[in-house]
């Protein structure tokens, strides 16, 4: 694909160094080795940004085969490579300069580290003589560029020569793909980038990422406490969905009959509508209470983070086993048998040796017979699929008792709106926060948020990512009016690009959610009111369709948005409200 756009005249670059000056389209550069060694690697789309230290990546581009999605802001197109990065389960590389435009990046690189997005983040450096502090005045100079990201990402890589770029990218490819699965920084001096090579194409490199199986006498140990468990409950964490490791959960819940909660990254890895499904009403003290009664639970996937145990008000009673491949969440919160393990190796391995413990003539859990969690009355005799639909009854009821309706129908109307094959983005607004708990993903990784760093700003650029991800199926971003703002930009990436991407914005003049805390809190709230544009007309001056609706609307216009080729806006002018916490209770 070209990577140039016909309708815009390229404006040559001006040439910063003598090194610049001789490059031509005849010669080969560090720049070429970058982008040969990312198809070497099994790239095929790179995101990012040009700016004037990384120009000797960009001029490469044009002579490869990448394709190339350009963004209006680094910090948007990093969470365009974190979404496609998720719905891949692959390695999503993001191109961009050095200081601002290497900076930009850090909150869409903090959110691929929270949602184990594999993020190749490959940035310029001031040419060579600037490197190590030495504060030579060169545009764009940090004092250790570097040092910047070291807390955020999983891993920083440097080449400092050009002989070293291809095992450069390659290690830190490598470390992106191992489990569990995250960003990583890679930096290349301009020089370096723009200097003449005269070594053969990257033709081949590959990487060794290893499995990270689960020791076998850990999985004994968690299978014995499980088949022996009388009231046996999993909680799935985005973990699960990063491994891909659904059907090896389904399989251990079924021959366990253990009930299922899936966290908010976790949505879509336990089937929705499944007898055995709690959904992710987490912020819920009947789900908490349910979880606590567990006599043993298994966690997989989830640190038992603030959003997964309710605020850290959830107090287990019974065992918990936790299966977690970032070896820093392991029994971080809570004590438990800890597996460092990959999710998908861990459950299959367990669902194997739980099969050998529990005959296959047997229906499961000793919670089969009785005694299941979540009854009203301890003790009473229930089934685990009864205890499941208990449960959920007592969340609807309170959710029901709150007055709540506009909320549940728009919900509702998103919900019927998105076919079934749809991907849904979800920014950090009022909106998201009920799907998080309600909303059906239908499919596996099909619904992705900034629930991991909790950033605005992430919905419509990582829709935009997931459509080239996934071209041919409808993408859904929802943002609110405020977040909104910070991506506005990218209508002019998603029409230069075609995609299939329906924007939802949710008007509330202003920052809703904060404007909830702050009026919980204070009694009043301070700077949540937004002066915002027309967002119908603004879309429409990028060429993309735009509408605004209703409620009583809203399904069947997002319905044509979705269904019809190309990039659209649907307005909705709606003050919409939290459901009440229960952490704050007594």
């Amino acid at each position: 694909m070209s990577t140039t756009n016909p309708a815009v005249p390229a404006v040559p670059a001006v040439p910063t160094a003598p090194e610049a000056s001789e490059v031509t389209r005849a010669r080969r550069t560090g720049g070429d080795l970058v982008v040969e060694s990312l198809a070497a690697l099994g790239a095929r789309t790179v995101f990012g940004l040009p700016g004037q230290h990384a120009l000797g990546i960009f001029d490469a581009l044009r002579r490869s085969a990448l394709r190339y999605v350009g963004l209006r802001v680094e910090n948007n197109a990093g969470f365009a490579a974190d979404a496609y990065a998720r719905t891949t389960h692959g390695v999503a590389p993001l191109l961009v300069s050095t200081g601002p435009g290497a900076l930009m990046t850090l909150a869409a690189l903090q959110e691929a580290a929270a949602g184990s997005a594999a993020v190749l983040a490959i940035g310029s450096q001031v040419p060579l003589a600037g490197i190590g502090g030495g504060r030579h005045g060169y545009l764009h100079e940090l004092t250790d560029q570097s040092a910047s990201f070291r807390g955020v990402v999983k891993s920083v890589h440097t080449a400092r020569t050009a002989s070293q770029i291809p095992s450069a990218v390659a290690a830190a490819w490598a470390s992106a793909l191992s489990a569990p699965h995250g960003p990583v920084w890679l930096e290349i001096p301009q020089d370096v980038l723009l200097a003449p090579v005269d070594v053969p194409p990257v033709a081949e490199l590959t990487v060794s990422v290893p499995e990270l199986r689960p020791r076998a006498e850990l999985i004994a140990a968690a299978a014995d406490r499980l088949a022996g468990a009388r009231t046996p409950v999993i909680l799935a964490g985005g973990g699960v969905v990063r491994a891909g490791a659904e059907a090896e959960l389904l399989a251990l819940a079924e021959r366990l009959r253990a009930p299922v909660a899936t966290t908010f990254g976790g949505k879509g890895a336990f089937p929705w509508e499944h007898p055995l499904s709690l959904r992710s009403w987490l912020e819920d003290r009947h789900t908490t209470r349910f979880l606590e009664d567990a006599d043993t639970l298994l966690v997989v996937g989830s640190g038992l983070g603030e959003l997964s145990s309710n605020y850290h008000t959830f107090r287990p009673r019974g065992r918990v086993i936790q299966i977690e491949a970032d070896l820093g969440k392991l029994e971080s919160n809570h004590a438990a048998l800890g597996i460092h393990a990959d999710a998908r190796q861990a459950l299959g391995a367990l669902a194997a040796a739980v099969a050998e413990r529990v005959g296959e003539g047997e229906r499961g859990s000793a919670a089969a017979d009785g005694g299941a969690v979540g009854t009203d009355t301890p003790g009473t005799p229930d089934t685990p699929e009864a205890a499941v639909a208990g449960l959920l009854a007592r969340v609807r009821e309170r959710i029901d008792g709150q007055g709540l309706d506009l909320e549940q129908q728009v919900l509702a109307a998103v919900r019927d709106a998105l076919p079934d094959e749809g991907v849904s983005c979800w920014d950090m607004t009022i909106l998201a926060y009920w799907a998080w708990s309600a909303f059906d993903a239908r499919r596996p990784n099909a619904l992705h948020s900034a629930q991991g760093a909790g950033g605005l700003g992430y919905g419509f650029p990582a829709a935009l990512g997931a459509a080239v991800a996934e071209p041919g199926r409808p993408v859904l971003a929802v943002s609110g009016d405020g977040g909104a703002m910070y991506s506005i930009a990218e209508l002019a990436t998603a029409r230069q690009y075609d995609l299939p991407v329906t924007w939802l914005i949710v008007d509330d003049g202003g920052y809703g959610i904060l404007r909830e805390y702050m009026t919980d809190a204070f009694g009043q709230a301070t700077a949540t009111e937004l002066t915002r544009p027309d967002f119908v007309a603004l879309a429409e001056s990028f060429g993309v369709p735009a509408l605004r609706t209703s409620p009583e609307r809203l399904r069947t216009d997002l319905a044509a948005a979705l269904a019809s080729p190309g990039p659209s806006v649907v307005v909705l002018p709606a003050l919409l409200r939290m459901f009440a916490p229960t952490h704050l209770a007594p």
